[in-house]
């Protein structure tokens, strides 16, 4: 039966325009307008067109970096685990330096005709990311949940580790152990948790401080990769500095200033202590036990289930960002500062 315009206008009560842009998979529709065309066609009695019908099986996307990082597979598993007990079915795309891009995931995933997708520190996590290509998702009624990375001008729920309450908690636990010249370690400054993390590094160590005579506080953080040689390299910097403790912007960094430290006959944490970030699996049998500000997986891959299922349900989404706290695990790569 051939599908009267008019007549789905009238009943979902839009304009002609918004039902052809809904038919048509154009933008400029709000999700809430969508589900009214969708609603009208069903009662009307039409047959919805193939590419509009109910996605079967409840597929989720879950888009996530290379899975080399430690933190990444355990987030994946909380995110399995949460929403296979919402009764969806997850599917993983990870993406690997020169493989597949994001947006050849999303394509791929709405071919399969996934009911939702969630983006963990993707393109939206990069400083200068375009929200539209999110936007178009939106437009077409898609779920989507963004975790680690806010996109601002983007009406999407993010669900996000608090970085600066993470910088913060690893200063202070250097200070009182009597450091007074601490670096920073951190990723690459395009990705907007780096950013935070630098940021926040900056305002702690001059709010306490800690900014030896003679340097600038800028001088104290070195941005490199998320990798063993990246804190290496950052290492061998602010060791010429004379930092007696490392603030890490993952544990993999970590593990690579232990290294550069060792490379000069330096003891952790007897003359250097290391302080990681994520608490990857494993961290607690490194040599020595990482010291690290645990990102709660757990807390992080549960909203973010939760969210996903309650818009594949209808609801709305819950645009704006939602900061979950960090936790400081001690172990036994920290100790008193050498001149303490």
């Amino acid at each position: 039966m051939r599908i009267r315009l008019t007549e789905i206008a009238e009943r979902s009560g839009v304009s002609i325009s918004t039902v052809s842009r809904v038919l048509n998979e154009r933008p400029g529709v709000s999700p809430q307008a969508r589900r009214q065309v969708l609603t009208a066609i069903d009662v009307l009695g039409y047959d919805r067109p193939v590419r509009l019908r109910p996605r079967a099986g409840g597929l989720v996307g879950l888009v996530l970096p290379e899975l080399e990082n430690p933190f990444f597979p355990r987030l994946a598993h909380h995110l399995e685990l949460g929403l296979s007990r919402l009764g969806l079915s997850p599917v993983l795309c990870s993406q690997t330096l020169g493989g597949v891009h994001e947006d050849d995931y999303v394509a791929m995933l709405l071919e399969h005709s996934v009911t939702g997708i969630v983006f963990v520190s993707g393109v939206h996590a990069l400083v200068d990311s375009d929200p539209a290509r999110y936007q178009r998702l939106l437009d077409l009624g898609l779920p989507i949940v963004l975790v680690n990375g806010a996109l601002d001008g983007l009406a999407a729920p993010c669900i996000s580790t608090d970085d600066v309450a993470a910088v913060d908690l690893a200063v202070q636990h250097l200070e009182h152990m009597g450091h007074r010249r601490i670096g920073a370690a951190l990723g690459q400054l395009r990705y907007v948790p780096a950013q935070r993390k630098r940021n926040a590094f900056l305002e702690a160590i001059t709010e306490r401080g800690l900014v030896p005579e003679g340097l600038t506080a800028s001088q104290l953080v070195e941005s490199t990769s998320y990798s063993v040689e990246g804190g290496q390299r950052a290492a061998e910097r602010l060791l010429d500095r004379g930092v007696t403790g490392i603030v890490c912007g993952s544990d993999v960094m970590a593990l690579g200033v232990v290294r550069a430290a060792r490379r000069r006959g330096l003891r952790v944490p007897e003359d250097l202590s290391v302080v990681g970030s994520d608490d990857s699996q494993m961290m607690e049998f490194a040599d020595p036990p990482l010291t690290t500000v645990r990102q709660p997986a757990e807390a992080l891959a549960q909203a973010a289930s939760q969210e996903i299922a309650e818009q594949i349900a209808g609801a709305e989404p819950h645009a704006g960002e939602v900061l979950y706290r960090p936790e400081l695990v001690v172990r036994g790569s920290t100790a008193a500062a050498p001149d303490a």
